[in-house]
């Protein structure tokens, strides 16, 4: 429940102006020079603060630069939060959670699919924006679903101006969109864990972060608890350190001798 209730803070402090969903306006102030931790799109109109995917890639196709504002953000937050930054202060995280509540079969995600989010961080977040003629932030012009949801729909929705000039690139995002709500419901953080670029990056700063999980060998009595309520299908004594763990908390809570902390 406090882990709910921190999730739904983060999402309202990072989305005050919800007032805006109904005029389709966007939020163009100073905050705007500021990114959010989690993913949360730029064109949102209840957003206060930038992605910082999308930062990545703007200041790289705005002449092959490097980001060092927005990397310098990232690193710190995934420094010390590493991927607890999915698990608490993401927007579309929480979606994602909600989705997976509907009733359904839940399926176990095949292992080699995890390193997918690897590939569209390296292709689509770092190479493609400087490659590209326009220098088109690739991922959140060709993938993001994040910015479907959150931007592309809404403001669909309020611009009629908009509708006409439809056409293939919106159909093939909406599609993607689509997938990722279906494959949420089956599989818990499908996006996350499959095709997050942000959650990439925080992966791999998962084992050197301030915030980490820690087992304690000596007072672990191998009851398996902890990897039977883990969400992501890891063992919590041998995966603690593992890019892919969110830091939930879940298997802390259930340890009956107060080994993982």
């Amino acid at each position: 429940m406090r882990r709910r209730l921190i999730q739904l803070a983060a999402t309202i402090l990072t989305n005050p102006y919800a007032a805006n969903f109904l005029s389709g306006k966007l939020y163009r102030g100073e905050l705007k020079n500021f990114c959010a931790p989690g993913l949360n799109c730029w064109s949102c109109p209840a957003a206060a603060l930038s992605c910082p995917i999308g930062a990545l890639q703007a200041v790289a196709g705005s002449g092959g630069k490097f980001g060092f504002y927005a990397a310098g953000i990232v690193l710190l937050i995934g420094l010390l939060l590493g991927r607890a930054v999915c698990s608490f202060l993401c927007p579309f995280g929480l979606i994602q959670e909600l989705l997976n509540k509907i009733p359904s079969p839940k399926l176990e995600l095949p292992r080699r699919l995890l390193s997918v989010k690897y590939f569209l961080l390296i292709v689509f977040v770092l190479i493609l924006p400087v490659a590209l003629p326009l220098g088109e932030p690739a991922f959140c012009e060709y993938i993001c679903p994040a910015g479907t949801l959150e931007a592309g729909l809404p403001l669909i929705a309020t611009h009629e101006e908009f509708r006409p000039v439809l056409g293939n690139l919106f159909a093939l995002k909406v599609s993607i969109l689509l997938a990722v709500i279906a494959g949420c419901v089956v599989v818990h953080r499908f996006f996350c864990r499959v095709m997050c670029p942000l959650g990439a990056i925080y992966g791999l700063l998962n084992k050197h972060s301030f915030y980490q999980l820690t087992c304690a060998a000596d007072k672990c009595v191998n009851c398996g608890r902890c990897k039977t309520i883990c969400p992501l299908d890891l063992d919590p004594t041998k995966d603690f350190a593992s890019a892919e763990c969110l830091r939930c908390g879940k298997c802390k809570k259930v340890c009956p001798t107060r080994a993982l902390t």
